[in-house]
């Protein structure tokens, strides 16, 4: 896989995918900014990711605040000299507040939106204001979501925050496409390190409701989606772009 030496700036790369993807492209030769909040999460994986002999830093980022986005780009061309990828991960999902739409306050709607689309957007901004810049090209990454697909996620601001990134990520395909830079997304499916199920009254009867509805028979982890992103960053996808990738052990085809 084609990343060695490249520059990645990863939002939400605390916990979770963005955690994973990190440690995996690391392990790949990448180098790692790893951007989001809480701080002390990303200096964990930076850390782990210096101690095995690759090269990250961590950098405080809320992606609500669009100066902090920016700062982020800056400070991982000043440390690594460029950036190559950016993906944009950082997302936030409300649990045990499914409800409908017309119960729902502009204040949640609000939250959610500010994060999951808006920020995902400042994060494309910056990273392609830069690489346009340095006039080489780039690859951007969305993380979306499989309710993108479909209208029967419960949680209607989530879904719908994740259904626009499919429409960004298009936008910035076709329009940028004569930069060099390609535009991609992903759609994961239910994960096993995530509240869907741990924050349920009956968590271990929802993950087996769960389980039961996914052809192969497990909830996903973190480290089954990084492979996908880091494949779509690197030179052997230089002919994919405005694509939407579904990880979800065939929960949406069934």
């Amino acid at each position: 896989m084609q990343i060695d030496n490249k520059v990645v700036l990863i939002t939400g790369a605390g916990t979770g995918i963005g955690a994973a993807t990190a440690r995996y492209m690391a392990r790949r030769g990448a180098r790692l900014a790893l951007a989001g909040l809480p701080y002390d999460a990303l200096c964990a994986v930076a850390d782990s990711i210096n101690a095995s002999g690759a090269s990250a830093i961590a950098i405080e980022t809320d992606v609500r605040d669009e100066r902090a986005v920016a700062g982020a780009v800056e400070k991982t061309v000043q440390t690594f000299g460029r950036l190559d990828v950016a993906v944009a991960n950082a997302g936030i999902q409300r649990h045990r507040t499914d409800r409908d739409l017309f119960q729902i306050s502009e204040e949640e709607w609000e939250q959610t939106q500010d994060v999951n689309l808006r920020g995902v957007m400042r994060t494309c901004k910056h990273a392609l204001a830069q690489m346009i810049q340095q006039g080489d090209g780039g690859a951007i990454v969305i993380v979306s979501s499989i309710t993108a697909l479909s209208g029967g996620s419960a949680n209607v601001s989530y879904s719908t925050a994740k259904t626009a990134l499919l429409g960004l990520n298009r936008h910035i395909a076709v329009h940028y496409a004569k930069h060099g830079i390609r535009c991609n997304a992903i759609c994961p499916g239910a994960l096993e390190r995530t509240p869907d199920w741990m924050d349920h009254p009956n968590p271990q009867a929802r993950k087996q409701a769960m389980e039961a509805s996914i052809p192969l028979g497990r909830l996903g982890q973190p480290e089954d989606i990084a492979p996908f992103i880091a494949l779509l960053a690197s030179d052997d996808a230089s002919y994919a772009t405005g694509a939407q990738f579904v990880i979800d052990g065939g929960l949406t085809i069934r």
